[in-house]
């Protein structure tokens, strides 16, 4: 998932990001992005189900 990351880089960027933003902003932090994936997928859903929708138009006609 994370390449060539190993465990102890992945644990010194969570480090400094903690340093960075302090304890009480990660929640907040951590909200915001699993509503932007969230908001990323329904995006690439959507254009997804439009696509299925748009071939089976044109099969039609």
């Amino acid at each position: 998932m994370f390449g060539s990351l190993g465990i102890w880089e992945i644990l010194l960027i969570i480090v400094v990001i903690a340093l960075l933003f302090g304890g009480k902003k990660l929640p907040e932090l951590g909200k915001g992005l699993g509503q932007g994936i969230k908001n990323f997928k329904n995006a690439v859903k959507g254009t997804e189900e439009e696509e299925e929708k748009k071939s089976k138009d044109e099969k039609g006609n």
